[in-house]
């Protein structure tokens, strides 16, 4: 992610939460403060760029319902941009509150972002110390919107400014921010812009000090990534944006390869959803176009 570009992904992201929220029904996730995160004026603003980008979509659709642009914006957001992002939010947060009945006192979020978590469980305050990682221009907007919309931050939640592909930051983050009782971490839309090395070292370095027990919730996308289509060229789209917005889409995975990786690390994979199974946990019997997302996986390891 480029530093000055980090507001627009976060915005974006927030974005189509906040589009579920509202629009959508039944919600897979509901993340009712991500508006809050948003002014009005953005709102619009992400709404008419997404409509305008309906040619690049579905050129076919872009000339059907040219005069529904509420239509389009809806196709835009439920084909492309929310599937992937509601459905690992819900699945992360059910194992996390399920770690948090077992014991787990720590949740470390990587590639935090316009993460709201903390505000929506404010009754976790005295269980659960709260540990949110991004680069220092992402985390200085994120307080500044927390600001805006008068939210204060919980005592329990902790901001930790770093890039997750320098080794010495994450030894730092390790040996100086991370106590070592029983821990929970996400990894959110991060491992496709990580080369295989950079994954590998992360998860080795986190996982140190981290006690047996301790287990990591995370999506990567497998060894079709790039030979795809998808629903409406959509995974070649998301290539594309990727590529054209300056973040690269770099590794994809065979079931084998992530498995051997986890296992240098000291990690079992507890539980391993493939878009199938995505697809019949989260958007079973929808009307919309909610779809689980081709080639994206989501995973459940523990360390040993």
């Amino acid at each position: 992610m480029k530093q000055n570009e980090s507001s627009i992904t976060s915005l974006i992201s927030a974005f189509g939460r906040a589009y579920h929220c509202q629009y959508d029904t039944p919600l897979i996730f509901d993340d009712y403060i991500a508006k809050e995160l948003i002014t009005p004026q953005e709102f619009a603003d992400i709404r008419e760029n997404m409509i305008q980008g309906i040619h690049f979509f579905n050129p076919e659709m872009a000339h059907l319902i040219k005069d529904e642009p509420d239509e389009i914006l809806r196709w835009i957001v439920q084909t492309q941009l929310s599937p992937t992002p509601l459905a690992r939010a819900a699945y992360c947060e059910r194992v996390l509150l399920h770690e948090v009945a077992l014991g787990s006192t720590q949740y470390v979020i990587l590639g935090a972002g316009l993460d709201t978590f903390a505000f929506r469980y404010p009754e976790l305050k005295d269980r659960l110390n709260i540990i949110e990682v991004d680069i220092p221009a992402t985390q200085q907007f994120k307080r500044s919107r927390l600001s805006s919309a008068k939210l204060p931050i919980p005592s329990n939640l902790h901001f930790v400014a770093m890039d997750l592909t320098d080794k010495d930051s994450l030894i730092t983050l390790v040996t100086e921010e991370l106590s070592s009782e029983k821990s929970f971490v996400s990894l959110l839309g991060v491992s496709f812009y990580l080369t295989k090395e950079d994954l590998s070292r992360l998860l080795q370095v986190l996982f140190t000090k981290l006690p047996s027990g301790s287990s990591i919730v995370f999506d990567y996308a497998d060894e079709h990534l790039f030979d795809t289509k998808g629903i409406s060229n959509r995974v070649d789209h998301m290539i594309q944006m990727a590529a054209a917005g300056g973040e690269p889409m770099k590794s994809g995975y065979t079931y084998v390869e992530m498995e051997a990786l986890l296992d240098e690390a000291g990690l079992l994979i507890y539980e391993h959803l493939n878009p199938e199974a995505i697809q019949e946990q989260f958007f079973q019997d929808r009307t919309d176009h909610l779809r689980a997302f081709e080639t994206i996986h989501f995973i459940h390891a523990v360390k040993k």
